[in-house]
């Protein structure tokens, strides 16, 4: 069996087509990154520039825009934005708003400050494209809502008094998604340590931000919950894990796929509930 797989590991390196053109470059590199050994062959062979990662483009546009309307709108003379024009933004995630449904998934596009909004975009673009153009939008973006959703029900759970804003529940998503498939699989390209320099000081500086939000500003201005970091890399590493790790083949019918699914409708469920008839913010 051993055997088999060296062989079948030395054809798929041996038909792997050599790069030739800059959009192949990109993929051999990509490749190295995001995939194991024996997984990349089978990618480069299929990959191609078209379409581009246009989940990952479109939804840090929109995030950018809504942020510099805000910033325009009412201009700030410090970093933190987060004051009246966001506050009563029909995108924030408000506790005495919450019958608002959209709001648990519109959070994502409102930004506390200059350094929130710039954290968010650097990680989910130095991240997301890689991930876009190995896994496709529609599994991208599959990852990264249920970042979004899982955080601002498990903020809504844990820290039930306070708004939430930012696409961090999404990023951590992604973030959980690959790091799972790089623990588990042992074979990717991250022991590069300018990559792990890169994501550690990203993620280092967007969590201290975080804390800053919830614990230190709330003396010039509301506090903002920092609980959808922690449940969107739980959301990553569950069903992000599953989904990135089928790149070559149908997710659904992994039954690994349903089981994820399956424990995050649960906690979906039990959130709901308990904002219908447990939460202090009622």
């Amino acid at each position: 069996q051993e055997e088999s797989n060296e062989d079948t590991e030395e054809n798929n390196g041996r038909n792997r087509r050599a790069p030739t053109t800059n959009c192949d470059k990109i993929h051999e590199t990509i490749s190295k990154w995001m995939l194991p050994e024996n997984a990349r062959g089978t990618y480069l062979e299929r990959a191609n520039c078209i379409p581009p990662p246009l989940f990952i483009i479109f939804i840090s546009v929109a995030e950018l825009a809504v942020f510099i309307y805000y910033a325009v709108w009412k201009p700030q003379e410090q970093w933190i934005t987060l004051d009246t024009g966001i506050w009563e933004s029909p995108f924030i995630y408000r506790p005495n708003k919450r019958e608002e449904a959209w709001r648990f998934i519109s959070y994502m596009l409102v930004h506390a400050g200059v350094e929130h909004i710039l954290g968010n975009l650097v990680l989910q673009l130095f991240l997301g494209i890689p991930l876009e153009m190995v896994h496709k939008g529609h599994r991208v973006g599959l990852v990264y809502l249920a970042g979004v959703l899982g955080g601002s029900l498990a903020s809504s759970v844990c820290d039930p008094q306070h708004a939430l804003v930012g696409a961090s529940g999404g990023v951590y998503a992604l973030i959980g998604g690959y790091f799972m498939n790089v623990l588990v699989v042992r074979e990717t390209n991250l022991s590069n340590p300018i990559v792990i320099t890169c994501i550690d000081f990203l993620v280092g500086t967007d969590i201290a931000f975080a804390l800053y939000r919830r614990f230190i500003a709330p003396v010039n201005g509301p506090a903002v919950s920092f609980v959808a970091h922690i449940a969107g890399g739980f959301a990553g590493m569950s069903i992000g894990y599953v989904i990135f790790s089928c790149f070559d083949k149908n997710f659904v019918k992994d039954p690994r796929f349903w089981i994820a699914i399956v424990a995050y409708l649960v906690f979906v469920g039990f959130a709901v509930l308990f904002n219908i008839f447990l939460s202090p913010a009622n």
